[in-house]
């Protein structure tokens, strides 16, 4: 189990987030249930008015909380094994983790992604994602943002170790800057 926090892109950060978002769901619900709970305790009835109000407008957020969660429950973080087999090539470019990258066609659950000159290679183990629509959102969206636009979505963990290992070390191309805004770009596409 993954202790501590997590950012976007670090190994573990999927259950985190989890475990995170759940605590507020549950908050929010027991925000709403004492709203609720308190209008037992008055007689006036411009009081009980307003928690009614209050307890209706808290659903709004709890809910803005639960919809992604609910909607990403299925995906966990990887294996350790997995993990430990992708620190051995993370020399070769920049490596992220556990993105759960969403379009408004499908949810790509990302469980390891290498950006590299040569590319954006993306591990999905999930089999129902559309390869070739996740691609080309990928590419479309690093376009829009004048980067290379060559994003591969591979669904075999080996297909895609082989391919790594068959990449040679990233170095700095344009002083690294290009790698690094590619990175943005995919954080922000995730949840």
């Amino acid at each position: 189990m993954i202790r501590g926090r997590r950012e976007k892109g670090q190994y573990g950060y999927r259950d985190f987030r989890k475990r995170a978002e759940t605590a507020k769901v549950l908050f929010g619900a027991a925000m709403i249930l004492a709203q609720l709970f308190a209008r037992n305790f008055t007689d006036n009835q411009a009081a009980k008015n307003i928690l009614t109000v209050m307890a209706i407008l808290s659903v709004l957020p709890a809910a803005n909380v639960a919809a992604p969660l609910l909607a990403s429950w299925k995906y966990r973080t990887p294996s350790r094994e997995f993990y430990e087999r992708m620190t051995a090539l993370e020399e070769k470019g920049c490596m992220l983790y556990d993105l759960i990258i969403t379009s408004r066609e499908q949810i790509i659950p990302a469980d390891a992604v290498m950006v590299h000159p040569a590319g954006i290679f993306v591990c999905c183990m999930e089999g129902q994602v559309d390869a070739k629509k996740g691609e080309r959102f990928l590419n479309d969206t690093l376009k829009s943002h004048k980067l290379n636009g060559d994003a591969r979505i591979i669904k075999d963990e080996k297909t895609f170790l082989r391919k790594l290992e068959s990449l040679k070390p990233a170095g700095e191309p344009d002083n690294g800057k290009s790698l690094a805004q590619e990175v943005k770009v995919l954080k922000g596409l995730s949840m």
